[in-house]
């Protein structure tokens, strides 16, 4: 642990970084220069860029939506979002999920989830108004910022506003009928020509929604978070930034888990320095260090088991890491970026559960247990790596990276019956990735981009070391398994982008669309072990545990597509489609949660005061499961959604939104089925009804 702090001490991640310089025009006033580094991943640069990008709305602009963390993704082409209620919600991509994908933000700052079960993954530490966009590298193409195995997700936080000197900011707040909801948000930055500060403070307040039923789902809970971000420039080229970011999560419901959340309270540090234009060779420098710490607390107290057991769970993760990239250019032609980062990621805490019917008689006494859950567990993993972007001319780039991974892991204080099962030795593992792709800007209409890419991900905590509880969609105790092989992502893909003027009325017509096809090696799930007998409620089906293996054949395949006309100045029409089909051949069924064929349907209006649309959403029946997972068929269903805004005077944005107008009542694929409930019983958790939501935002 020693080491890996001092080594993290001395290595810094990639951040964005500003530079001003202050110049005089001929009319006396005062002009900024802003320099933009690498907080972001796409800059729009040809010669920079990784391939097979999206970049998501401006949501700092254009949030209308009903202020939940899902709405980052529910829009997105290709993500759907795993739903336990209506705040632990992960996102996925192409079936990529958890771990599988790089979710990270600001180009590098991470916070694991404390909870076994997902109750606080790293969405849940950061407000959507924070948001300003969110980019997304499609697969592993690109080795730049950590070990990647489905893709990287990026959520850029806004940045600081330049446009003057002194104090401003801007206050917002939101309203979401199903459930009486309530967000809001105060943001100040005040600007100077050597430093910048920007403090923001949030406090939600989300009550249980309705489905389309009339069904009430526990879902209610309440965050207050605030931040702190402040930077000084030594120079117009160079910058050191500083984060501090916490947020405090309260009586959180999840009404596809067995407990619920008392507390969930996170802490994040970033520290970020950036020096730019260093000479003819070396032309510039990022570097970071970061560290998170979640302390959260989950109890049944309100569940129907209390009155057999009651059980709380107190867990801690500390994530910490750190990255220094060295950006040189050795010939004209050929951009270089090499570095190496570190990534420390370590857990522990445990449930008591107090006793009081055994076997179904009532104890006269109750028994206390305590249980490990993570068992004092760490994995470290420390990154080499270079990524080369050759220009073979003006309009095409090739590029080429290989990272090496040196990942550790420990198990410091096992249970009795899990060090019996396994040699629990500290395990060291060499991992290697890659890329290479090429990107050809065919006319300012048209580019072509093409990648392969190998994405290595060693298995995670819960994988690794989780001793029988229940994590996964059924109703199985899972056991981890420390001597798995890192999985393997093989992943190709072509993809080709256009934008063709019209005329007679209709302005242009952009056209979007990429295939992959990704076939893996020691693909890792849950399998059922009949040699082993469950150790929690041991007469209660499945007697059996799963545990965790990796499975030899398994792939997957798919496209993204999207065609929009724009006509009339400020109008378009737009369609988009996104299909996978995963297949575990071990197994002969399909890849864990692995979404439908999903089409979204767009009528909108776009002027620099007045925006709106109409959204058509279309969601097909999957009959591809992973019934191993205890997964079910789900049937397919529409919905129709409307959103509004405009800036009515200056400064003033206001928007209004109408989700799930027509109050059809539906269950997403990757839902999970409600646990431990009262009145519900063992299927998926449906989604929110009718919801009317209006946002208003002043700025000064």
């Amino acid at each position: 642990m020693k080491t890996l702090y001092s080594v993290l001490l001395c290595t810094l991640i990639t951040a964005v970084s500003y530079g001003q310089e202050l110049k005089p025009t001929e009319k006396d006033t005062i002009k900024q220069k802003i320099t933009k580094l690498n907080e972001v991943i796409v800059t729009g640069n040809l010669k920079t860029d990784p391939v097979l990008t999206v970049v998501a709305n401006n949501y700092d602009e254009k949030v209308v939506q009903p202020k939940n963390v899902a709405d980052l993704f529910n829009n997105i082409n290709g993500f759907s979002v795993i739903k336990r209620g209506n705040y632990a919600i992960d996102p996925s991509f192409r079936a990529a999920q958890y771990e599988q994908l790089n979710i990270q933000y600001d180009g590098g700052t991470k916070a694991m989830h404390a909870c076994p079960n997902r109750m606080d993954p790293i969405t849940t530490h950061i407000i959507p108004e924070e948001i300003a966009k969110i980019e997304i590298i499609k697969g592993p193409y690109t080795v730049r910022y950590g070990a990647t195995f489905g893709g990287i997700v990026n959520l850029v936080t806004q940045k600081t506003d330049y446009e003057e000197l002194g104090l401003h900011g801007k206050v917002s707040g939101g309203y979401e009928s199903n459930g009486n909801s309530l967000v809001n948000l105060v943001q100040l930055q005040y600007i100077q020509n050597k430093y910048d500060i920007v403090a923001n403070a949030g406090y939600r307040d989300f009550g249980n929604y309705e489905d389309g039923d009339g069904v009430e789902i526990p879902s209610s809970f309440r965050s207050t978070d605030y931040g702190l971000k402040m930077g000084y420039n030594f120079s117009d080229d160079q910058r050191l930034q500083a984060h501090w970011r916490q947020s405090f999560g309260r009586d959180v419901l999840h009404a596809a888990l067995p407990m619920d959340t008392e507390y969930d309270n996170s802490s994040i540090i970033s520290l970020d320095y950036t020096l730019d234009n260093m000479g003819e060779i070396a032309k510039a420098l990022t570097a970071k260090v970061y560290y998170s710490y979640v302390d959260h607390l989950m109890t049944n107290n309100n569940r129907p088991s209390f009155m057999m057991t009651e059980s709380s769970s107190a867990v801690d993760a500390t994530t910490a890491g750190g990255k220094i990239e060295l950006n040189w250019h050795p010939i004209e032609k050929l951009n270089v970026f090499s570095g190496l980062d570190a990534m420390h990621v370590a857990r522990d805490g445990g449930r008591t559960r107090l006793v009081k019917i055994m076997n179904g008689t009532t104890l006269p006494t109750p028994r206390t247990f305590n249980d490990k859950v993570w068992q004092d567990s760490y994995i470290n993993d420390f990154g080499v790596f270079t990524e080369a972007k050759y220009s073979l001319n003006s309009k095409t780039v090739l590029t080429a990276g290989m990272r090496y991974d040196n990942v550790t892991a420990d198990i410091q204080d096992p249970e009795e019956d899990f060090a019996a099962m396994y040699d629990l030795e500290k395990r060291t593992e060499h991992n290697i990735s890659g890329t290479v792709s090429v990107k050809k800007v065919v006319s300012n209409r048209f580019t072509l981009e093409a990648a392969y890419g190998r994405g290595v991900r060693s298995a995670n905590m819960i994988e690794r070391f989780i001793n029988h509880f229940s994590v996964g969609q059924d109703p199985y105790e899972y056991i981890g398994n420390p001597d798995l092989k890192a999985e393997v992502n093989n992943q190709f893909e072509i993809g080709f982008k256009g934008n063709e003027p019209l005329k007679n009325g209709f302005n242009s017509f952009k056209y979007e669309t990429s295939f992959y096809y990704s076939f893996f090696e020691n693909y890792i799930v849950g399998i059922v072990d009949e040699t082993l007998n469950r150790k929690f409620s041991p007469t209660v089906q499945p007697i059996n545990p799963k545990v965790f293996r990796n499975l030899d054949e398994a792939y997957k395949t798919g496209f993204e597509a999207m065609v929009q006309l724009d006509f009339l100045d400020d109008y378009f029409l737009k369609s988009e489609l996104s299909y996978v089909y995963s297949k575990n051949k071990d197994l002969a069924e399909s890849l864990p949660l692995t979404p439908p064929l999903t089409t979204r349907l767009f009528f909108g209006i776009e002027k620099d005061k007045f925006w709106g649309n109409i959204q058509y959403n279309v969601v097909s029946k999957q009959e591809n499961i992973s019934k191993s997972f205890g997964e079910t068929e789900t049937d397919g269903y529409q919905t129709l959604d409307f959103r509004l805004g405009l800036k009515p005077i200056k400064n003033v944005t206001l928007g209004v939104a109408v989700i799930n107008a027509l109050d059809e009542a539906y269950v997403n694929h990757l839902n999970f089925s409600f646990t431990n409930q009262a009145d519900l019983g063992n299927t998926p958790i449906t989604e929110p009804g009718r919801n009317f939501s209006a946002f208003l935002q002043y700025k000064f």
